[in-house]
């Protein structure tokens, strides 16, 4: 399947699951955020992000996230650098009533690779963290990429501030 083809596939899903979310949601969310990432994978120092979410509420404890941004890895030595975009969707789940406090998060998707022949391939992403009702939104997540018998991977601490929509 070609790259353009994969991009416009992801796109279509991005859009159906809006408009079949947004339709029973309760309210939606646009969040930004900061990944700073410790590589799983040897040659690799540091990694780093930045993301953008739409968070349509099913519930005030659940909710459908669906993610894009980018995210870079810095290789060691000989291992060259590689980013990618990755297009995730989940269910983020709080502990409390009230929508903000714990959570619980998983997604799933495609990261496109954009950097020295990389290409497309699986992602997820499990998390924990805590949102205030203020905006703020403090997690730590495990990302990984399987491909071809070689898993890049990060944990991460994401950093993010959420505005209703």
């Amino acid at each position: 399947m070609k790259t353009i083809t994969k991009v416009l596939a992801s796109a279509a899903a991005v859009v159906a699951i809006f408009f079949t979310t947004n339709v029973n949601a309760q309210q939606t969310n646009l969040g930004v955020g900061l990944n700073l990432g410790v590589p799983t994978t040897d040659g690799y120092n540091f990694a780093i992000g930045a993301d953008a979410r739409l968070q349509f509420d099913v519930t005030k404890q659940l909710s459908i996230p669906v993610t894009t941004g980018y995210t870079h890895f810095i290789g060691e030595d000989n291992v060259p650098d590689f980013g990618y975009i990755p297009v995730k969707a989940g269910l983020k789940y709080f502990l409390d009533e009230t929508g903000s406090g714990f959570y619980g998060l998983a997604e799933a998707g495609v990261a496109f690779g954009v950097t020295g022949g990389e290409r497309t391939s699986f992602i997820y992403s499990p998390a924990l963290g805590y949102a205030w009702s203020s905006g703020l939104d403090l997690g730590v997540k495990y990302e990984g990429l399987p491909k071809d018998g070689f898993t890049p991977g990060m944990v991460a601490l994401r950093i993010a501030y959420g505005f209703k929509l």
